[in-house]
């Protein structure tokens, strides 16, 4: 799935949001803990970790790339 964005990059956080796995940011801070995510192949746990277009987040097996 392709997640477009309009700006240089996102947060995982603002990722979880719009893909709509979290519906409150303060809520990334649970999520990042118990959902399974990947950054480019690699675990990834930090909330603030900066996506950019090109990257691919997997979050329990499915896949998202970010577009610009």
């Amino acid at each position: 799935m392709l997640v477009k964005i309009t700006t240089d990059y996102i947060e995982l956080q603002q990722l979880l949001k719009l893909t709509d796995w979290i519906s409150t940011g303060g809520e990334a801070k649970i999520a990042v803990k118990r959902l399974k995510i990947k950054l480019n192949g690699e675990p990834e746990n930090r909330r603030g970790k900066k996506i950019y277009p090109g990257d691919v987040v997997e979050i329990q097996n499915k896949k998202y790339e970010v577009t610009k």
